[in-house]
């Protein structure tokens, strides 16, 4: 098939960082930006076990940025399958693609957490060793996980007819690197213009063969973590980018086509605002339920096991009853009885009956319902 050209805008070589970025066009923006993301952290720094809480969030930072790449997939999906596979292996013959591809996402970007929480700086080594993880089994796993790209790359409207743009050619990749994270270690620049910058040059350096979108965004929650703008690694940005997919692109494009780069900061901080917002709304939500769940389950299950209960099902809200028992560190005869009032009660439903050997499968719908994407 014959690629037209017509549309494609190149790469703007030797123009990054920006020598003459007009911080004052950005200043609105980027006070409103670092005000809503600093309401949002002081929530986090709040929420004593926000690992517990907003797990659902990278759940849902998954699903939302697998689906700005064309790869659909829901999140009662994706949680049915962590029920089944939490080691990240097993047979995944019979799943979809798009699922597989989803959970890589959500275990890529939890490995970079810990990979940082452990010590691992921020660097070109790390952002391989994402990429191999988020490749690493189904469709993508022959596109070469974990190596930058040996052949030039383009990004293509979803017609495959035209080429939309065509990314840094792969003799210069490395010098575009280099360049990015001298960026990013020694440019004094506010961190959220700083983040935003860096997200649009990963994404005209295109450094690997696929996966860039994903790796992208998963960089910006990164770089606000490790900076210390938000204390923990919850940050997701793709619902709002999604919802805006078409000005994400054209304004990324005009940066190489017309030296834009303040509209795209200006597109960015927006993006960062109004995602804290909904991001605080969803986590006080969650918060708010996890609270009241306290209560009930203490009423219910009349132990002093029921927070661990409440714990489990916060961080598995889609799980198997053998995953119950033996995970949740509550003795076996009281996770078994703890099932049995929870079904009665209406705070879990069966998804799917016990058969032969398998588990019911249970889902926790009050925070599903909060969650679903």
């Amino acid at each position: 098939m014959e690629l037209n050209l017509d549309t494609a805008v190149n790469y703007h070589y030797d123009k990054f960082p920006p020598s003459n970025l007009d911080l004052r066009k950005l200043l609105p923006s980027l006070l409103k930006a670092t005000d809503a993301v600093a309401r949002y952290d002081q929530m986090l720094k709040n929420m004593h076990n926000s690992e517990i809480l907003l797990a659902p969030l990278r759940n849902q930072e998954a699903v939302i940025s697998s689906r700005i790449e064309g790869t659909v997939s829901t999140m009662d999906e994706i949680l049915k399958y962590e029920a089944d596979h939490d080691d990240g292996t097993g047979n995944v013959a019979n799943v979809r693609s798009e699922i597989i591809e989803t959970v890589l996402y959500q275990r890529a970007l939890r490995a970079a957490q810990q990979a940082m929480l452990s010590g691992y700086p921020f660097s070109q080594s790390l952002i391989k060793t994402i990429h191999q993880r988020l490749l690493s089994i189904g469709r993508g796993a022959s596109k070469s996980p974990g190596e930058f790209k040996k052949e030039q790359n383009y990004l293509a409207d979803k017609l495959k007819r035209n080429i939309l743009f065509i990314p840094i050619s792969p003799e210069r990749l490395q010098e575009g690197l280099d360049k990015l994270f001298q960026y990013i270690e020694q440019s004094n620049d506010p961190i959220l213009i700083k983040t935003a910058l860096t997200h649009i040059e990963f994404e005209a350096l295109h450094p690997f063969k696929d996966g860039n979108g994903r790796i992208g965004r998963i960089l910006i929650t990164l770089m606000l973590w490790s900076s210390g703008t938000i204390s923990a690694p919850h940050f997701y940005i793709s619902g709002y980018l999604e919802d805006n997919k078409d000005m994400y692109i054209d304004t990324m494009r005009n940066v190489s086509k017309n030296g834009d780069w303040e509209s795209w900061c200006v597109f960015f901080l927006e993006a960062v605002e109004n995602q804290a917002i909904r991001n605080l709304d969803i986590a006080e939500n969650i918060r708010s339920l996890y609270e009241k769940m306290k209560v009930t389950f203490a009423d219910v299950l009349s132990s002093k096991w029921s927070v661990n209960a409440l714990d489990f099902v916060f961080t598995n809200p889609v799980f198997r009853n053998n995953k119950f028992t033996t995970n949740s560190g509550i003795p076996a005869a009281s996770a078994a009885r703890f099932t049995r009032e929870l079904l009665e009660n209406g705070l879990i439903i069966t998804l799917e009956e016990a058969s032969g050997r398998r588990p019911a499968l249970y889902s926790f719908e009050p925070l599903m319902e909060l969650v679903r994407v």
